[in-house]
């Protein structure tokens, strides 16, 4: 007879979510750090009970669906995929609200458990508040929305449906290769519903994350076609950081003479000072990566699946018959551009690739060449570092003084407009932890809630928040969180009036800027301040290097509110971004910008 234990649908969940452990060469980490939660009709009387009744997954309350969403995806990024947190809803708006958070997360490849509320499985009371009631199927509810921004997805119906729902979510989350949002819709009757579970489903439960190693066929022909290069480069994604590659990386690295370019998820596979890092690639990247792309007969991609900003719109590896090798966990990002597939975890790979390297290095001209390359940039760094434009500053003085004011192990957190791209190019990374950019989604509103996760990941580290104006306004309400709390953060929220990014862009496409300037009737800075952080203004950049330190040596959530110049742009990172402009105008602006795509466009290549 087997054993049984007589729980609500609820409180099975959380029996179970508490005891899901992973282990990676042998660590062993609790899997849920927690549950963010908003509780309404559809989730109160199931989750919220079973999460008041059982203490052993901890319960943090969030302001924002969308946003602890977000941080959940912070977390876990932080801990390189590994732990993870769940986060429930009530019916309804709270569910949807998840919505933009889900694709956030399955588009960056970071686990997050999502547990909304939905309508009655019964229908014993249709249509109920919050209900969509579609005529069509009475089995549709807002929580479809989730299907397609969630790599795994269930409606459990009945208690009977929960066991092999709950194994499945956990397969997925815990698969680099296909980790990303779960969601599992738990209809409000349900949740409450006992039930009598066999007791083997809440013992502790050991997800192994293995690191697979190449096939040796294709171990071989990645490697014959390496020692042919004469102009090789690496381009390190985020798979790159999450398999804690980077030694193995920097080995490689420096035994082969190959440089190093780093997309956004990538950018601190190397410190910024090693020989071999030439900086991002890209749309946003250095002069000295892109020259080198330009050029490269082959390219080794470790960990990144080639998005339209590393590869310049597939302008950027410009050579005729350059080849690539695809380095990756997930079997889809192997094949693109009709590359050597080596289907493998990224230390495991690069770790065999050094072997049967053995021996193998670049000319010492292209050492030499690419060492040049680098040293060009950084002096571009450091002129924008130390612009003394004035009155206000420059955005790259802004973002040199917080490199400068943190130390070589915090974080610095950002998500969208002009920043990011800024800080791709601009940062100086010193640590494979201390460069958090959502760059996949690039979602605004994701900086405070983002930075939030991570501080709750790396307590022992400071946490500088970057945050324009525009994307502040769209989600700031986790200041409450952190503060209540007593997480601090350090929030760097640049006033520039406007929507930096797209107004540039605008500009380019012959738009004139139209609808991405903004004056502020009221003050961002009280907003802040009424959110209960401590607040400080500067105006110039000697004002925000003493704002900044203040912040830092606070033990409380500190808001910096600077006013910068829109109008100084970054160093130019000698590439292009493919955004269409209209093809017919009456714009002379539009017609001009025309002509300038049409040429850009000259450079695309059709890499397979």
């Amino acid at each position: 007879m087997t054993a049984t234990e007589r729980l609500t649908v609820g409180q099975a969940v959380v029996r179970f979510l508490a005891n899901q452990w992973t282990e990676r060469d042998g660590e062993r980490r609790r899997f849920f750090a927690g549950c963010f939660g908003i509780f309404g009709h559809g989730n109160v009387a199931g989750l919220g009970q079973a999460l008041l009744q059982d203490d052993s997954l901890p319960y943090r309350a969030a302001r924002n669906e969308q946003a602890m969403v977000h941080a959940a995806v912070g977390y876990a990024r932080m801990h390189d995929r590994l732990r993870a947190y769940a986060c429930t809803t009530s019916v309804g708006p709270g569910a949807t609200n998840m919505v933009t958070g889900a694709a956030l997360a399955t588009i960056n490849r970071i686990p997050v458990l999502l547990l909304p509320g939905d309508v009655f499985a019964t229908r014993v009371a249709n249509p109920v508040l919050q209900e969509l009631e579609d005529a069509r199927s009475y089995d549709v509810s807002v929580n479809d929305c989730f299907k397609p921004v969630s790599r795994y997805w269930d409606r459990i119906n009945r208690p009977e449906q929960l066991p092999a729902a709950l194994l499945a979510a956990m397969r997925v989350l815990t698969d680099p290769a296909e980790t990303g949002a779960v969601t599992l819709a738990l209809p409000q009757d349900v949740q409450a519903e006992a039930h009598d579970w066999p007791v083997e489903l809440f013992a502790e439960r050991t997800w192994r994350v293995p690191r697979a190693v190449p096939e040796p066929a294709a171990l071989e022909e990645a490697a014959a076609l390496l020692r042919t290069a004469e102009r090789p480069l690496i381009v390190a994604g985020g798979g790159a950081i999450y398999s804690g590659a980077t030694a193995e990386l920097a080995a490689l690295a420096a035994e082969t003479g190959i440089p190093v370019a780093e997309t956004q998820a990538g950018k601190g596979s190397l410190p910024w000072d090693h020989p071999a890092s030439v900086g991002a690639v890209g749309a946003t990247g250095t002069t000295a990566a892109n020259a080198l792309a330009r050029e490269a007969d082959v390219v080794l991609g470790v960990g990144t699946r080639y998005s339209d900003f590393t590869t310049g719109s597939r302008t950027a590896f410009a050579r005729p018959g350059v080849r690539f090798v695809n380095l990756n966990v997930a079997a889809p990002d192997t094949a693109k551009h009709a590359g050597v597939p080596l289907l493998a975890d990224a230390r495991a790979g690069l770790a065999a690739l050094r072997v049967a390297l053995g021996g193998h290095a670049v000319a010492a001209s292209y050492r030499r060449e690419t060492a040049a390359l680098a040293g060009r940039w950084n002096a571009a760094v450091d002129h924008a570092y130390g612009l003394g434009h004035g009155p206000l500053p420059a955005q790259s003085e802004i973002i040199g003084i917080v490199n400068e004011v943190s130390g070589p192990r915090d974080v610095v957190v950002c998500a969208a407009g002009s920043m990011p791209g800024d800080l791709h190019k601009l940062w100086r990374t010193r640590d494979p932890k201390g460069y958090h950019v959502e760059y996949g989604y690039s979602c605004m509103g994701y900086e405070i809630a983002g930075g939030l996760g991570v501080k709750l990941a790396a307590p022992d580290r400071e946490v500088f928040v970057l945050v324009g104006d525009g994307s502040y306004l769209m989600m700031a309400q986790e200041l409450v969180t952190a503060v209540a709390d007593g997480v601090k953060l350090v929030v760097v929220l640049v006033q520039n009036h406007g929507f930096a990014s797209i107004g540039n862009l605008s500009e380019s496409v012959g738009a004139e800027r139209f609808g991405t300037r903004f004056r502020l009737p009221g003050d961002l800075a009280a907003n802040a301040a009424a959110l209960g952080a401590d607040v400080l203004r500067a105006t110039t950049a000697g004002e925000f290097r003493t704002a900044l330190t203040r912040a830092r040596d606070s033990s409380r959530t500190t808001v910096v509110h600077v006013e910068t110049d829109p109008t100084v742009p970054a160093p130019d990172s000698e590439s292009w971004w493919d955004v269409p402009v209209a093809e017919v105008s009456t714009l002379e602006s539009t017609a001009r910008a025309r002509a300038v795509y049409e040429e850009g466009k000259k450079a695309q290549r059709p890499l397979i």
